[in-house]
């Protein structure tokens, strides 16, 4: 580390992640949302491993942790390449006993570092920047991204609803219809209906279908009978892919495509799966969206009758100027 990197206080080691670190990092990232007051943002030892393998994340070069003389996991940034190099995140957890040891101060400079070493990898005319999402009652973590030349750029939202009796049945738009989703026969379709309803979210890229399929169906809590598929004919017009997360029901991706928007058929999905969870006995649902979503999602998703549980503030710094993309 060059000397200003340097901030840890005597006793703390910074040092690559390892596999076997796995549940203490898990134990950091729960401790962490506890503390800020929402665990159902938190990850299971499982969930953890399960986005360590990502193909395109390398644990060795891309996660770091802050730990004490006797082993304990007190800090935790993982790397990642969202997009052709030049689009990068960051991702961070520090221990509430040790925030003001500039835990995160070094862990954020270390993650930069390797920021630094995959922009030279983006096409040369790309503007390049780092973005790190924080929970925003974090005060400490906000002036640490200040102090490294990080600025505000987007809210998130985690909205969440709590039923106490059966959700309004959904109501379909004329010509669609609710099918099941059926692995291997599907699964196509819906990673290009979800790649294309999404295309003008901000920071959103299309992904490739090893890594669609790896994020679905590589997972332990994988079920396609939580999954909400509209068609018309044999074209998909809306998803709401679900699954069961930290305790409560999970609406994890809502798509409706262009020509089938301003429909009803977001909200029928809402519903859909509100009673979904609801049958299964989960009456806690949560999700997660872009506080400025253009799509009005913030707006349906009130009127379905769900409130704001937490709020989430990315920040972003830029390497290098240069060519917007998007």
């Amino acid at each position: 580390m060059t000397k200003k990197e340097s901030v840890l206080a005597e006793g703390l080691l910074l040092r690559p992640v390892q596999w076997a670190d796995r549940d203490a990092v898990a134990k950091l990232i729960y401790d962490v949302c506890e503390a800020d007051g929402d665990t159902t943002v938190a990850v299971t030892p499982e969930e953890l491993e399960h986005e360590w393998k990502n193909e395109r994340f390398k644990l060795e070069t891309d996660a770091f942790l802050v730990e004490t003389k006797d082993g304990r996991v007190v800090g935790y940034e993982e790397f990642s390449n969202r997009h052709e190099h030049y689009d990068l995140n960051i991702d961070g957890y520090v221990h509430p006993e040790f925030k003001k040891l500039e835990v995160g101060t070094a862990l954020l400079r270390r993650a930069e570092v390797r920021a630094r070493e995959e922009m030279e990898l983006a096409a040369p005319d790309l503007r390049v920047f780092v973005r790190s999402t924080i929970d925003n009652r974090d005060e400490i973590s906000h002036q640490q991204h200040t102090s490294e030349g990080y600025s505000p750029k987007r809210y998130h939202w985690r909205m969440e609803i709590k039923l106490d009796s059966p959700p309004a049945a959904a109501i379909w738009p004329e010509g669609v219809e609710l099918r099941p989703f059926v692995k291997g026969e599907h699964d196509v379709a819906l990673w290009q209906a979800q790649n294309e309803a999404f295309r003008d979210h901000w920071g959103s890229h299309d992904v490739s279908f090893e890594e669609w399929g790896h994020g679905r169906f590589d997972r332990e809590d994988f079920d396609p009978t939580l999954w909400m598929v509209v068609w018309e004919g044999n074209e998909i017009a809306g998803f709401s892919i679900n699954r069961f997360r930290m305790g409560i029901g999970w609406v994890g991706t809502l798509g409706v495509r262009r020509p089938w928007r301003k429909k009803g058929l977001g909200l029928a999905l809402l519903q859909a799966s509100f009673g979904e969870f609801y049958k299964r006995g989960m009456k806690t649902i949560g999700l997660g969206v872009d506080a400025s979503n253009p799509t009005g999602a913030t707006r349906l998703y009130q009127r379905a009758g769900m409130y704001i549980a937490s709020e989430f503030l990315t920040f972003e710094k830029e390497l290098r100027p240069g060519r917007e993309i998007g």
